[in-house]
């Protein structure tokens, strides 16, 4: 069959060429966005008397009948045509006839794929801002629960000082504030539109892309037609975003990979979100955790993938950029499944509190508080430190806590320790005592919840 655009050539190819330069299997997904901005179009052309208002009447009638039908499944997508745009001309001609062909008075496929592809990302962008802050609400209910459970806090791995489990989700919670900002930042220069800029040079008719952009919900317009057709950088820029998003739910897996493992037990995952092992029954898997883990490699993938693309590219518009797609629309289906299983996940997650606070006591991280004890009582902080080295290596040697050891084991290392320091190496106690803004005290915690309450407010 020839195409639409024959002309210039008799618009005959191969078979496997057409498949080779087809989109369309993929690009069907953006037929609600390509029909709006065409519906759009049809009016500006009126507005500005291109086209008759009887013609654009009908290509609005017919244009919205094409969605219709789509929408309840009467119309089947046609996956012979090259792509979205061709297949919805080709049905609205077949419909109303010649007039049908006016609707691409003033516009090009490269201007047209533009828009479709920035009101598809806005849409997404939007149901992703949504969905993290249905993700950051559990965590912090979440927080709220355990704002005052016992955690041993770690670097390199080691367990290092106390904290709380609460303060431990809030940190979480605020790097996704920051995931929403950056979406949110990113969907500004989104939110701009191509439409007019054509093939790449405009065009010769009066036409009003102010218009077109205002009733498309744009922000304004592309200022350059060059770059209006050939700019990409919100895909990248949005698949960046995305990137982000990923590698910190990511790090939320390992660590809920972690805890949940025989060797922490420090969380207990909902059998909704484990699997079990298909021979040894006794397995309990964090499979949605690992997956989330898994496919952010894969999110980054996409976006070098676009990148590369990119990188070596003239303007204007190159076929090349119809690699766009592919990778932007399967960042967005990644990041949309993981948020949504990611949220399911955590709200019904629970802590072993008391062995959060077994791990806290047997990992000694209230020496320093110990070595604080002494120093409070009048010793240097060198003589303290070693003291309180050789009272853990006491405690490691015979399978205690500092808090378990009698005060006559304690004066056996120095005089200066009274009934007063269990108080002080009293884990909630030196949780407690870390009163700086942002840190793992109960008020603390608290402040950090309320914060966040309110920032997802507004």
């Amino acid at each position: 069959m020839a195409k639409m655009w024959a002309g210039r050539t008799d618009g005959v190819t191969e078979k496997i060429a057409d498949d080779f330069n087809s989109s369309i299997h993929f690009d069907s997904r953006m037929y609600r966005q390509d029909i709006t901005g065409s519906i759009i179009h049809a009016a500006m052309l009126s507005k500005q008397g291109i086209i008759s208002e009887a013609d654009a009447d009908a290509l609005t009638k017919g244009l919205e009948a094409i969605l219709a039908d789509l929408e309840s499944g009467t119309l089947q997508i046609d996956m012979s045509c090259e792509d979205i745009h061709m297949f919805v001309e080709q049905v609205l001609t077949e419909r109303i006839g010649d007039t049908g062909k006016k609707l691409h008075t003033a516009r090009s496929r490269n201007d047209q794929v533009a828009l479709d592809i920035r009101i598809y990302l806005r849409e997404k962008t939007d149901e992703i801002v949504a969905l993290l802050k249905e993700l950051v609400s559990e965590i912090t209910d979440k927080a709220d629960t355990y704002k005052d459970t016992i955690l041993p806090g770690y670097t390199h791995l080691q367990r290092a000082q106390p904290i709380t489990f609460g303060h431990h989700l809030m940190a979480y919670a605020m790097m996704l504030l920051r995931d929403i900002e950056r979406f949110k930042d990113c969907r500004k220069r989104m939110n701009l539109s191509p439409i007019g800029c054509c093939a790449l040079a405009g065009t010769t008719y009066n036409t009003d892309r102010r218009f077109e952009a205002e009733r498309l919900g744009f922000d304004g317009i592309c200022l350059n037609s060059l770059d209006g057709v050939s700019d990409r950088d919100f895909c990248a820029e949005f698949m960046s975003a995305v990137a982000i998003l990923m590698m910190h739910l990511s790090r939320f897996s390992e660590e809920i990979i972690l805890w949940s493992s025989w060797e922490f037990k420090f969380v207990e995952l909902s059998d909704a979100y484990t699997t079990g092992s298909s021979i040894m029954p006794q397995k309990k898997n964090p499979d949605m955790a690992e997956l989330v883990r898994g496919k952010t490699g894969r999110v980054y993938g996409d976006l070098l993938a676009l990148l590369t693309t990119l990188k070596g590219l003239p303007l204007a518009y190159n076929k090349d950029m119809q690699e766009d797609k592919e990778s932007v629309f399967d960042s967005c289906d990644t990041v949309i499944m993981c948020l949504k299983v990611f949220t399911g996940m955590i709200k019904t997650l629970k802590a072993n509190t008391e062995n959060m606070k077994r791990a806290a006591q047997k990992g000694f991280i209230n020496a320093t508080d110990l070595a604080d004890y002494l120093v409070k009582k009048g010793m240097p902080f060198r003589s303290a430190y070693k003291i309180s080295g050789s009272i853990v290596a006491y405690c490691i040697e015979k399978d205690k806590v500092l808090e378990e050891l009698p005060l006559e084991v304690y004066k056996e290392y120095s005089p200066l320790f009274e009934n007063d320091l269990y108080n002080e190496i009293d884990l909630m106690v030196c949780v407690e005592k870390r009163v700086s803004e942002g840190g793992t005290s109960v008020d603390s915690v608290k402040a950090q919840i309320n914060y966040v309450k309110e920032i997802l407010k507004k």
